[in-house]
């Protein structure tokens, strides 16, 4: 309750990037002092046993992952874990630095548990990214980097620069992310298409020498008849789903609203990714792991998602609206509803919601 009275409106009263860069600050200055993590995790964090997975042949203490954006530069990933995070995504990460689109370019929309953000990868690059992951060393959870694309690169070099942003960072993450969903890279969905997207993932498998997991982050706007492409692709090159990024569509947003360009993301989000995984492990039958974002704010969001077909789930707005609890929390929910629907494991619940 401290976060919901006092310092959500605190940091609401603020521009969104300035409340973030606030609340980084905050996380960094834990993380120096000795002790600070454990400070954190028993007042926050920590991880509910019963919760334990294993998926991409890791293992994750926790399903609830902390998904790219938040932490672009790998600056505060172990206190996420200290949060009660089982997972945490870094990044976009880019080649080269990139200062990202023009301010104001991050919104609120609290009435709908809603932000739109038009940031444009804005992160340090591959290089500064590199040097930070290899200073901190690796957590003890899973870590995964995100990898984005400059805005500059042309598209018959996209391939080239994917698999070098990869090889720069390969030693540090436990699984890797091909983000071509971001709305705010002029261009970058269209390397969704399968000739595009077949030409990056090969770019990657080729440098991909100690044989790390690749997974694929996909848009909520992709249509119906290029998904089964996509899926099949993805089944032959790669490891995995993120299903799914932000929406360019405004479902149940006001029509003063309608018209902000950016990304949409949190509670509106929460029916079409879920239905995009459902789709997904339909196509795969199920052989193809989803890690599921977009919505996800309570346990049963996340319960929903993991019958819908995935194995994992991810959270960032869910996060700026419930605080620093929201991951312990989201455990302790979702721990209820195993044990109501009779599951003794995450995985035995992937993929069980009855036929729609």
């Amino acid at each position: 309750m401290l976060y919901e009275n006092i310092l959500r409106p605190w940091l609401f009263r603020m521009d969104p990037e300035e409340a973030h860069e606030r609340m980084m600050s905050m996380l960094r200055t834990a993380q120096a002092l000795p002790g600070g993590k454990a400070l954190v995790r028993s007042a926050w964090g920590g991880c509910e046993e019963g919760l334990e997975t294993r998926v991409f042949g890791l293992k994750f203490p926790n399903p609830i992952g902390l998904a790219a954006g938040f932490d672009k530069d790998g600056r505060v990933f172990s206190m996420m874990g200290a949060l009660g995070f089982g997972f945490v995504e870094v990044g976009s990460v880019t080649l080269r630095p990139q200062p990202g689109n023009p301010k104001p370019r991050i919104f609120r929309l609290p009435e709908y548990e809603a932000l739109v953000n038009r940031l444009g990868f804005n992160n340090l690059g591959a290089e500064a990214a590199q040097r930070r992951l290899k200073s901190f060393g690796r957590p003890d959870f899973p870590l995964g980097i995100n990898l984005g694309l400059n805005k500059d690169c042309p598209h018959d070099k996209a391939h080239e620069e994917y698999a070098q942003t990869f090889s720069i960072l390969e030693p540090y993450g436990d699984y890797f992310v091909v983000n071509v969903s971001s709305p705010n890279t002029l261009g970058l969905r269209d390397l969704q298409e399968r000739i595009h997207l077949e030409k990056i993932l090969s770019a990657i498998g080729e440098v991909n020498r100690s044989k790390k997991t690749l997974l694929v982050k996909l848009s909520p706007d992709l249509s119906d008849e290029l998904l089964p492409s996509l899926v099949e692709l993805i089944m032959q090159s790669a490891s995995g789903v993120i299903a799914t990024n932000t929406t360019i569509a405004r479902p149940g947003i006001p029509s003063d609203e309608q018209e902000r360009r950016g990304g949409l993301s949190g509670a509106p989000l929460r029916a079409r990714s879920t239905e995009l995984i459902r789709k997904i492990y339909k196509l795969s039958g199920g052989k193809l792991p989803i890690i599921g974002v977009g919505g996800v704010f309570t346990g049963g969001d996340a319960y929903e998602k993991i019958r819908a077909g995935a194995s994992l789930v991810q959270l960032y707005t869910g996060l700026i609206y419930r605080g620093p609890a929201a991951a312990r929390r989201i455990q302790k929910e979702l721990l209820a509803w195993l044990k109501h629907g009779g599951f003794k494991s995450v995985a035995e619940a992937v993929g069980t919601e009855p036929a729609q």
